[in-house]
């Protein structure tokens, strides 16, 4: 099969990066559980959105962006599986060099430009699987869907939608496998 796979939240814990960024930065207090919603502004009172989301624009930001835990052995047993693995990132362009080299290919040296498609609209992508943490992405599109579960998508009905939500990279592969088997 050929498996979608969002990068933000999914391959990488960029919402704790960003986080530990701004506690730093600007002495906040926030922790995971304080993000209730894709927009982090009510997590952050006091901060502007240019100061939040202003971690992103800056290269150092991305050397201390980790991956999220199991994810690379979950991607390479996906791939000895016979699955191909596309990265579909919504990524703002002026990002991509940095995050690219210190996340990516970093962490997952076996991904390739040729397997990355940037794009805002992933519903235009087609694959069998789209692995995602952004409800907005799993609303729609032609292809089966898997919740990567995070801190503003705790109260989106995945069944709605016909996901199956999984909290972590071996619920991932596990839910995948059980899609190949029906496919």
């Amino acid at each position: 099969m050929t498996i979608l796979v969002d990068m933000d939240d999914v391959l990488e814990q960029l919402l704790d990066g960003m986080i530990r960024y701004l506690n730093s930065r600007y002495g906040t207090q926030t922790t995971l559980d304080d993000i209730k919603e894709w927009e982090l502004s009510p997590a952050f009172p006091g901060l502007s959105k240019e100061q939040i989301y202003s971690p992103e624009l800056d290269p150092d930001f991305w050397k201390e962006v980790r991956p999220m835990p199991g994810a690379d052995e979950a991607l390479r047993r996906l791939i000895a599986d016979g699955h191909e693995i596309y990265i579909v990132t919504a990524s703002m362009y002026q990002t991509l060099p940095e995050k690219m080299e210190e996340v990516l290919f970093r962490y997952f040296p076996y991904i390739t430009w040729d397997h990355v498609i940037v794009t805002s609209n992933k519903h235009l992508i087609h694959g069998d699987v789209l692995v995602d943490d952004g409800p907005h992405n799993l609303s729609g599109g032609s292809y089966r869907k898997i919740l990567f579960e995070a801190p503003h998508n705790r109260n989106f009905d995945e069944k709605a939608v016909g996901a199956v939500r999984v909290k972590n990279w071996s619920e991932a592969y596990e839910a995948i496998s059980l899609m190949a088997q029906s496919a």
